[in-house]
């Protein structure tokens, strides 16, 4: 087990009757990438993390319709108030709602402290304009939003149209998953660091790169450990093989601290 404090900032769960479905509509969207993915549940999230010495989780999920926002929001919620201090929730919203100020109130009623967006799934481009009334509603309350960023596949959420979101939004903080633009890590090491309001994490970028770690600690320096959070990406991935991997990269006692804990310690405020 590390010796290090550990935070997951990135765990997707579902209540306990639709976690194998929901987990098995994800795998299928990302063509069965995993092969042993967990439940989907949040006590196998707190069961397998916490035997990996994870001790505490940035929770959430995405909604693919207007009208599942608030009763997402709601059971996650309520997943944090009965995790016993386990989870930090973050809440969810769809270009496609009535008020996008209604469902903040009410996302920050219930105690969550951000915003979960994923442009892919919920089929928008980042920088469309309804994405960016979200964008600014958040900066103006204070809120960070965890985005997926990049998908070869698709242009949604790919570099350049972050880096729009960025340049409009400069007091933003933007929380761009996977290392800021999963498949195209390259191009969003060349396009995003520059700009402050930007922090990372680590979620499902090392199963593609085991040949070649160094390349991922290039990738960690270039963007800097203060603005790189460990991320798993739960429930598809093992928490421990994550850890391992980057264990072996060799990086400095600052930048194990920084990433395992500090970076999301300080932007979640998690004590």
């Amino acid at each position: 087990m590390s010796k290090y404090r550990m935070i997951d900032t990135h765990c997707h769960i579902y209540p306990d009757t639709i976690a194998r479905k929901a987990v098995s509509a994800v795998e299928h969207f990302y063509d069965d990438l995993t092969k042993n993915p967990h439940d989907g549940t949040a006590s196998t999230l707190v069961k397998s993390g916490e035997a990996a010495g994870i001790s505490h989780f940035v929770v959430h999920s995405v909604a693919t319709t207007p009208r599942q926002v608030s009763a997402i929001n709601r059971f996650i919620s309520q997943s944090v108030q009965e995790s016993g201090g386990r989870f930090t929730g973050m809440g969810t919203m769809h270009l496609e709602s009535e008020s996008f100020e209604r469902d903040l109130d009410e996302l920050q009623s219930l105690g969550l402290i951000g915003v979960k967006l994923h442009p892919d799934i919920q089929e928008f481009c980042v920088d469309d304009p309804r994405a960016m009334e979200i964008f600014a509603l958040c900066e103006d309350r204070g809120l960070p939003v965890c985005v997926h960023t990049g998908d070869y596949r698709y242009d949604y959420s790919n570099p350049p149209r972050v880096r729009n979101v960025l340049e409009a939004f400069p007091k933003l903080t933007f929380i761009g998953a996977h290392f800021g633009g999963w498949s195209v890590w390259k191009e969003a090491a060349r396009l995003l660091p520059d700009y402050p309001n930007i922090v990372v994490d680590t979620s499902s970028t090392f199963y593609l790169h085991k040949e070649n770690p160094q390349w991922i600690k290039k990738l960690i320096r270039a963007w800097g450990a203060e603005r790189v959070m460990f991320g798993t990406d739960y429930p598809l991935w093992d928490q421990n093989n994550e850890i391992d991997y980057l264990l072996k990269l060799d990086l400095t006692e600052e930048e194990y601290q920084q990433i395992f804990w500090k970076t999301a310690a300080d932007l979640f405020d998690i004590q």
